[in-house]
């Protein structure tokens, strides 16, 4: 394997790897193949990668002679030390110029370490998010890429031809330049941070629909069906369309139904919730939604505590919502407005992020890169995109004209919504946190001057005042009216 006729390479071949290697062969590139274990590469090549041009390598070393120059490596490998012991190998093979690429699910603080040590070997390290799981990977996903700067000038015409396309003629690729270091996997990991803000509001969404407006699966099909044709066109709300249609294989009835209640996660919403923590940004969604799942994992305790706790009597359901249409549309209304909230926290903390690491994100584009390919793909996003483009420091997306008069329209139906949910006990905690969110955010002043006061009075923190500049401190014990004997 002397002869260097290989485009691009990719060590791992879980579906992930598998299907973009083929998504790669499928523009016109020759891709060169490995994974540890040799039979998994000799399996990919003789089967699903058969007749085509794709070169199976044992080893590293075999694949870095199989490159052109300069050479371009992706790894779609297990996130951590994996990572660092395949760059560890490749550093005596490669030479300046040729690229590194990290496409798996990693911490961003990882590829901001990464970068300036592989760059410091004289090489290029892009790490980009991937979104849009097997079937994204193998036909379009949404690409994120960042890292050296150098390596996006040699990476944007492979990665630009696999992503996803959008626009009116579906030629404008979901995959752009997002920023120097870590900001590739940054905006993944908001990405999926959305994406378990989405996954949360719309289970509230079916609870509300089917415990409390009594919808069997057929019709929630129909209702989602039809959401999927209006603002609320996207890939999760299509996908959860499809789940209510599928039967149960293994007896009568839909498998949604038998599904147990507890929910698994891979750990970047919970990063984006410690992220958030760390930058005093008010993420509500994805925190109350990985929580929601932590919850969810307590199934015997749920179980058992479900016949000893009390909650309101349901008995009265009907005279709650009144009418069933105005209801499932009062729904969605609240849905709608609930997203718009957790898109507008996600945007607010990536732009306390580009701040504090000096990325100078392009908000817009951020956008764009979600509008195709990826898991929360959604109509809105052109909107979104549309608003960082008129105003590119705009504060927060709810201060946008469209998503302003949007969430202005849903109010009234989203406060009903959590009186229902509320007097008949069921937990809407997403929903309950986009309100309190939007509630909190449009108040000139909120209660945390007597929290601040708490804060002087046991521990001299000390205080501003809004009449008048400066840093205060009281000594409130000696200053109280005392309380009577």
């Amino acid at each position: 394997m002397s002869n260097a006729t290989c485009d691009f390479a990719m060590i791992g071949l879980a579906v992930m790897g598998e299907n973009l290697a083929l998504n790669v062969e499928s523009r016109g590139y020759t891709v060169a193949v490995y994974n540890r274990t040799t039979s998994v590469t000799d399996e990919f090549v003789a089967g699903k990668a058969a007749g085509r041009r794709v070169v199976g390598c044992h080893s590293l070393e075999d694949l870095v002679r199989s490159l052109k120059r300069p050479r371009k490596i992706m790894m779609l490998v297990k996130a951590g030390p994996a990572v660092d012991a395949i760059i560890a190998q490749l550093k005596p093979l490669l030479e300046p110029g040729d690229v590194i690429i990290d496409g798996g699910n990693t911490h961003y603080a990882d590829t901001e370490r990464r970068t300036a040590e592989v760059e410091a070997m004289g090489f290029l390290f892009c790490g980009s998010g991937v979104s849009g799981g097997e079937e994204g990977a193998l036909k379009g996903p949404s690409l994120m890429p960042g890292g050296s700067p150098g390596s996006w000038e040699v990476m944007k015409p492979i990665f630009q031809a696999i992503a996803a396309k959008v626009g009116p003629k579906n030629d404008i690729p979901c995959c752009e330049w997002v920023g120097p270091r870590g900001a590739g996997h940054y905006v993944k990991m908001v990405h999926n941070g959305i994406e378990y803000g989405d996954m949360q509001l719309i289970c509230e969404a079916y609870l509300l629909l089917k415990d409390a407006a009594g919808l069997n699966n057929d019709e929630m099909y129909d209702v989602f069906d039809d959401w999927n044709n209006g603002e609320l066109q996207s890939y999760l709300i299509e996908i959860s369309r499809d789940i209510f249609s599928v039967k149960d294989p293994l007896g009568t009835g839909h498998l949604v139904d038998r599904v147990l209640d507890v929910a698994g996660a891979k750990g970047t919403g919970k990063w984006m919730s410690q992220l958030a923590l760390d930058l005093g940004t008010p993420s509500t969604l994805v925190t109350t939604a990985v929580f929601a799942r932590g919850l969810s994992a307590m199934k015997e305790q749920r179980v058992r505590a479900s016949q000893k706790l009390v909650g309101p009597d349901p008995k009265n359901a009907m005279q709650l919502i009144g009418n069933r249409q105005q209801f499932i549309e009062e729904v969605r209304q609240a849905l709608y407005a609930s997203k718009i909230c957790s898109y507008a926290q996600g945007f607010v903390q990536l732009q306390a992020a580009s701040q504090e690491h000096q990325w100078n994100l392009n908000y817009g584009n951020c956008a764009l890169l979600w509008r195709g390919g990826c898991i929360i793909r959604a109509q809105f996003l052109d909107v979104i995109k549309d608003a960082f483009d008129q105003q590119p420091h705009l504060e927060n997306l709810l201060l946008a004209d469209y998503f302003r008069q949007a969430v202005g329209k849903a109010q009234a139906a989203w406060r009903k919504v959590l009186i229902v949910a509320t007097e008949m006990g069921l937990p809407v905690p997403g929903f309950s946190a986009a309100l309190s969110y939007y509630d909190s955010y449009r108040q000139a002043r909120l209660p945390v001057n007597l929290l601040q006061s708490q804060r002087d009075y046991f521990g001299a923190h000390t205080y501003q005042r809004d009449d008048r500049p400066g840093t205060f401190h009281t000594e409130w014990l000696e200053q109280r009216r005392q309380p009577k004997a």
